[in-house]
């Protein structure tokens, strides 16, 4: 199983995301269908995703960041609390000394009975150095109290931004989950009826990335978790499986992972919807179970172009990419794509 790879895979804010959304669904070149532009709604929705999952990311790490600020604020007013209890004790030990000394009484007579002005100085500094130790006590432990308030208040603010924190974090995340799913929903059952009539709508028309790959060969998927593989056998298929499946959600853009051109495109039989592409070293791939494809037949492609979305379009058992390399553009030449690939330098 391969760890999930991340891409700045679409979100601009997390108002952002919302207002795409908010918006309503906006009609795309070339597509039809009961709700127009869903397929670029869904592609647009996911560019805004990648942006706010980073910034739900940043906000998660400055919460945790803040949640340590916290609870180094409540060590600082723990040990706060416990000198503040040491001056307090301080404090009863010179008023306890005092009374004992009946207060200031002693030295003013040593004063009064005072035969020489040394032993008059000695006296007032006496009374001084008392009243001085008092003085301090009270001062000290007044300024440890007014700190500590201080800090318990500062503490409280962090844990109240803290939870504020977390609850916009949870919001956020919710909402751009909760209308993903339903665009993704809407777009998957665009899919189905297509399948159903054994008719494609057509090729949307998407964004493609800013950027497209210098490489001259790449995954079909960038962000995903490999499923089923080559050869595995089970209850799903009449025989072994022909491809490697890569877990991802409806939606997810996939690419063509080299230059060719699209030799097929169609909407019906046990692959739902599915695009084959024949690369100019002679093999093709095949990009099966898609909600959408992004190219017509005949066009030519690059490595890394989007031609299409993800989906469970078919004989699908859930959301993924069923992925083909073929000697030949038909059923029943598929070699295991997992080696081919790692030959031509990806590897999954």
């Amino acid at each position: 199983m391969r760890p999930l790879r991340r891409r700045p895979l679409l979100v601009s804010a997390p108002l952002c995301a919302l207002a795409v959304l908010a918006a309503g669904p906006t009609t795309a070149d070339g597509e039809s269908g009961d709700v127009p532009g869903i397929s670029a709604q869904v592609a647009r929705l996911y560019e805004d995703v990648s942006v706010a999952t980073r910034q739900y990311e940043d906000g998660r790490r400055e919460a945790v960041a803040q949640r340590a600020r916290a609870q180094r604020a409540e060590e600082l007013l723990a040990r706060e609390r416990q000198e503040i209890g040491v001056l307090h004790g301080d404090l009863g030990r010179i008023a306890r000394a005092q009374y004992r000394q009946g207060g200031g009484l002693p030295y003013t007579a040593q004063m009064l009975l005072a035969d020489s002005p040394e032993e008059l100085m000695r006296g007032q500094r006496a009374v001084w150095q008392a009243d001085l130790a008092v003085n301090n006590a009270v001062s000290k432990s007044r300024r440890a109290e007014a700190r500590l308030a201080a800090d318990e208040a500062k503490a409280a603010a962090e844990w109240q931004a803290l939870e504020k924190r977390n609850g916009e974090l949870a919001e956020v995340k919710q909402t751009i989950e909760a209308k993903l799913d339903e665009a993704r929903s809407t777009l998957q059952g665009q899919a189905d009826a297509s399948v159903a009539a054994g008719s494609c709508r057509g090729a949307v028309q998407l964004d493609q990335p800013g950027t497209r790959s210098t490489r001259a060969w790449v995954a079909p998927v960038e962000s995903y978790e490999l499923s089923a593989s080559f050869g595995s056998g089970g209850e799903r298929w009449a025989n072994r499986h022909t491809g490697q499946d890569f877990a991802v959600p409806i939606g997810t853009p996939v690419r063509s992972v080299a230059a060719g051109r699209v030799v097929r495109v169609s909407c019906g039989g046990p692959f739902g919807i599915e695009i084959v592409v024949k690369h100019v070293n002679g093999y093709c791939t095949q990009y099966a179970h898609l909600a959408a494809v992004t190219v017509d037949q005949g066009e030519q492609v690059s490595p890394g172009q989007w031609i299409g979305q993800s989906g469970t379009s078919g004989n699908s058992t859930g959301p993924h990419l069923h992925f083909e390399v073929r000697v030949t553009p038909d059923m029943g030449t598929a070699v295991d794509p997992v080696p081919w690939l790692a030959e031509h330098g990806v590897e999954l």
